[in-house]
């Protein structure tokens, strides 16, 4: 293996990805974070639920990110960087080679690849997405506060949504594509002032990012601000798949409590990865952040009992 062997190596340079870097610095941690620079929140103008930085742009937090992690020696940022495979183990160290043709030694790896969002099902959503079409209400619901909105689906999931925005937005339409409604969760709704509308979509129509109006197949366009539409979040990259990390059913990496996956010296965190007991990956950006920070402080407590013999209390266990 070419050397220098560093004690980890972070693909990923969003937030899970920077915090576990500065968790590693700071215990003066040979540590290469890579950052491919395709963040899942780019689109969107702002970043939400960060105590402190409530509504700062996602490229100005990585800038802050990055200048804090430029000031401890131990880290090296690489931009981007391109992983092309990782193999070894956690025993005898791993190799990760990089597209460029860099080969980068590792005696841990915590992949922080992150999710990426398709919404090609319904036309004009990806032209809106992050800007006025949306899936998440702690993300994006306060800024819909006195505006009127549409939630697409009929599942019991999109009800809840439609439910929840009820309570602060002016005007809510539910919007089932075609579905019809059970006349008790129709009469719900209705109870709340919820309007609904089981006309097929045609799609969005929009400007600059604004949303203008929705469009069905039959019937009058619906005019809103805002609309909460239905994702499909995949893995942004195939390390997780080719290192035979279990996968749950949603296609998020599985992970225990301390970010360990089930390959030992292997570790996941922000919101391509979750414990099974937790239903969907939480994509706050602050948790993604907290996510990386048990990663970091777990893999410098792996490598430590390593180095000193030690009994290793976050040694992997079954899940």
């Amino acid at each position: 293996m070419n050397n220098p062997i560093y004690d980890a190596v972070i693909v990923g340079g969003g937030p899970a990805g920077m915090s576990a870097a500065l968790t590693l610095a700071r215990v003066h941690r040979s540590t290469v974070l890579l950052d491919a620079g395709h963040g899942r929140n780019a689109p969107t103008g702002q970043a939400h639920n960060f105590w402190t930085r409530d509504g700062t742009p996602p490229e100005e937090l990585r800038r802050l990110g990055r200048a804090e992690l430029a000031a401890y020696p131990t880290v090296q940022m690489r931009d981007g960087a391109v992983v092309e495979k990782v193999v070894g183990n956690a025993g005898h160290g791993f190799q990760v080679e990089l597209a460029d043709g860099a080969v980068l030694g590792a005696r841990r790896i915590l992949l922080a690849t992150g999710l990426t969002d398709d919404v090609s099902g319904l036309p004009g959503a990806a032209d809106l997405w992050g800007r006025s079409a949306f899936h998440c209400p702690y993300c994006h619901g306060y800024e819909c506060t006195g505006k009127p909105v549409a939630v697409v689906g009929s599942e019991p999931a999109r009800i809840r949504l439609a439910l929840q925005l009820s309570r602060f937005a002016s005007d809510v339409v539910l919007c089932t594509d075609g579905a019809q409604l059970d006349p008790e969760t129709r009469a719900v709704l209705e109870a709340q002032g919820l309007a609904v509308n089981e006309a097929p979509l045609a799609g969005l129509v929009g400007r600059d990012g604004v949303l203008e109006r929705i469009e069905f197949t039959d019937g009058p366009a619906l005019a809103r601000d805002a609309v909460f539409v239905q994702n499909v979040a995949y893995q942004a990259s195939p390390l997780a798949e080719e290192l035979g990390c279990a996968v749950l059913p949603d296609g998020c990496v599985e992970v225990n409590e301390y970010g360990q996956t089930s390959v030992p010296g292997i570790y996941a965190a922000g919101d391509m990865a979750h414990r099974s007991t937790v239903p969907l990956a939480m994509a706050a950006v602050v948790a993604a952040a907290a996510s990386g920070t048990v990663a970091g402080s777990v893999i410098d407590q792996d490598l430590l009992s390593d180095e000193f013999d030690l009994a290793n209390p976050f040694a992997l266990a079954e899940r």
